[in-house]
């Protein structure tokens, strides 16, 4: 048993009950109290194209009743593989009021990676877009649906840009390979069609699934994380509690992360439904197109990651624009660099709501609070409800000494029931009640989190135990650096080296002694990177997390063909 004291719980807000305990409910009732609410306000905005709550409401409860009479039933996995649109809003409420469990999943995908999770979930009725149609076809062959639902970006359109879209995508050959004559496809008008609406009375919320969110696969190979309603649902009452003050206006928040992610799912999805905000989705993440969609939709909350705010400060057309309609941003996904933040503060006169989540949490363990101690470059404090503690990283049992670092362990109504058909890694992640997230952190007296690395990325030089942020913190502090990763690679007699990644900021050319010199004035010396490759740009995930490991794999199979060619040779 994991003793925890709770200093930070002196942070909270006033308003915030203690103990802290969430209404156990379905997650489509966080829809069908705002429609209650505010049944005139606006819920959806795209384009020329929108919805009341109102309209909202009854357009998910007709395409459930018309799921039910295509032969889902309560338990049914439907696979949703669409980006951000209106259709993607509509169709996972919809899926949830029909009894179903919702799989989503990332339109970049390819086949093979499309074909697994779909396989793995056992999905039998899909949602997709028919631009992805070529996509749809390889996993035919792969797979069985019984029914495929298929809708246009013209769905999402009205008169009359719904028009013009058909007549361009007419003339560009898009979407023309979907077949009209299969009765086991589906168009969207069809799943819309009539008056008869349907809510699955979920009896038992807390044990009822709702999703199989996949991971991002940052850390191997992709698992099928299993969340309840409750689960779900917890998180927003968790995240609204935390910040009380965006209860008390109407919002409008931008959707550029990713629905199917389960930052955004969370964020951009249940929580802006639970707070009745006014949600305008963004399909295709195109900075100045990013820069004009604030511009003119004004929003109050804008949830992103740090790439994304790096992109916004460094365009170079961003004076052009008014971003002062912008209150809130939530941060989170990876750490956000300090000097990052100030200048987006400057910048917008935002508040930077910094916080820390994991798909196996729902996400969210931690946030900043909004009026209290605020500490940059933290995660925050656990959200109500929440227990954590940093546990020695060997056994993972015993707490460390405050400041001193250790695994990161959280527990509560947020946290998965387990991976799907994967029970061994439920139980060496799940351990007495206590989710192990994996990653290095520390706690200081207050109680505040602060994420160093993932224990898998930790490097061990010489001797030394470096961790990778340390090193990207110094490296972001150089004028001519866009964007930068530390990595650890092998090497024949320290173990491993440290070699830094950098994207130079347009038009700027850095040289590696230059990057090696900034460091060794503000680094020890075995944290100093070694080696330094310059690249147009960075692998990452399309919540912006760079993907250290991929570029370590790189270095691995470049080592192993230049010791073939010497073998060779």
């Amino acid at each position: 048993m994991i003793d925890v004291s709770s200093p930070w719980r002196k942070y909270y807000d006033p308003e915030i009950p203690t103990p802290f305990d969430p209404e156990v409910m379905a997650i489509h009732e966080l829809l069908n109290r705002s429609a209650r609410k505010a049944p005139q306000s606006k819920a959806i905005v795209f384009q020329n194209w929108s919805a009341t709550y109102a309209e909202f409401d009854r357009l998910t409860g007709v395409m459930a009743a018309n799921l039910r009479k295509n032969g889902l039933e309560a338990g049914s996995r439907v696979a949703v593989l669409l980006p951000n649109l209106p259709q993607t809003l509509i169709t996972y409420f919809a899926i949830l009021k029909a009894g179903g469990v919702v799989v989503m999943m990332n339109p970049l995908y390819m086949e093979k990676e499309l074909s697994d999770q779909v396989t793995d979930s056992s999905a039998e009725f899909l949602v997709t877009l028919d631009l992805l149609w070529p996509k749809v076809t390889g996993l035919r062959g792969r797979t069985h649906f019984r029914k495929i639902i298929v809708t246009s970006i013209a769905d999402a359109l009205g008169f009359p840009l719904r028009q013009l879209y058909k007549l361009k995508a007419w003339k560009q050959g898009m979407g023309k390979d979907v077949p009209r004559d299969d009765p086991t496809i589906l168009s969207w008008p069809e799943i819309l069609k009539g008056h008869d609406v349907y809510s699955h009375v979920v009896s038992d919320p807390g044990n009822a699934l709702a999703m199989l969110q996949y991971t991002g696969g940052t850390t191997g190979v992709p698992k099928g994380v299993m969340l309840s309603h409750a689960n779900l649902t917890a998180n927003v009452q968790q995240s609204l509690a935390m910040l009380p003050k965006l209860r008390n206006s109407r919002h409008t928040l931008l959707a550029v992360l990713p629905f199917f992610h389960i930052f955004g799912l969370t964020v951009c999805m249940n929580f802006a439904v639970g707070l009745g905000a006014t949600i305008i989705p963004f399909p295709r993440l195109v900075v100045a197109d990013l820069l004009k969609a604030i511009q003119k939709y004004k929003p109050t909350i804008f949830p992103a990651v740090p790439a994304i705010f790096v992109a916004m400060i460094q365009h170079k057309n961003l004076g052009q624009y008014r971003l002062s309609s912008i209150d809130y941003c939530i941060s989170g996904s990876a750490p956000l660099p300090v000097e990052i933040m100030q200048k987006f503060q400057k910048l917008t006169g935002a508040e930077i709501i910094e916080g820390y989540g994991l798909t196996e949490a729902s996400p969210v363990t931690h946030l900043n609070p909004l009026d209290g101690k605020h500490k940059p470059g933290s995660i925050g404090i656990p959200v109500p409800g929440t227990e954590a503690a940093i546990v020695d990283m060997e056994g993972g049992a015993v707490p460390v000494p405050t400041g001193k670092l250790g695994e990161l362990v959280v527990q509560g109504p947020q946290v998965m029931q387990g991976y799907w058909n994967r029970a061994d890694e439920t139980a060496s992640t799940i351990r007495n009640g206590w989710l192990y997230t994996g990653d290095i952190a520390t706690m200081d007296e207050d109680g505040f989190c602060f994420i160093v690395d993932r224990k898998k990325d930790l490097i061990i030089t010489g001797g030394y135990n470096v961790y990778p942020r340390d090193v990207d913190e110094v490296l972001y502090e150089h004028p001519k650096v866009k964007e930068a990763v530390a990595v650890g690679i092998p090497h024949p007699t320290r173990g491993e080296i440290v070699k830094a990644f950098v994207v130079p900021k347009d038009g700027d050319v850095i040289e590696q002694s230059e990057i090696i010199e900034f460091c060794s004035k503000r680094l020890a010396k075995y944290k100093v990177p070694r080696r330094v490759e310059f690249r147009g740009e960075l692998p990452k995930t399309l919540v912006g997390k760079v993907l250290r490991r991929a570029l370590r794999q790189e270095e691995l199979e470049k080592m192993e063909q230049q010791g073939t060619k010497r073998v060779k040779n």
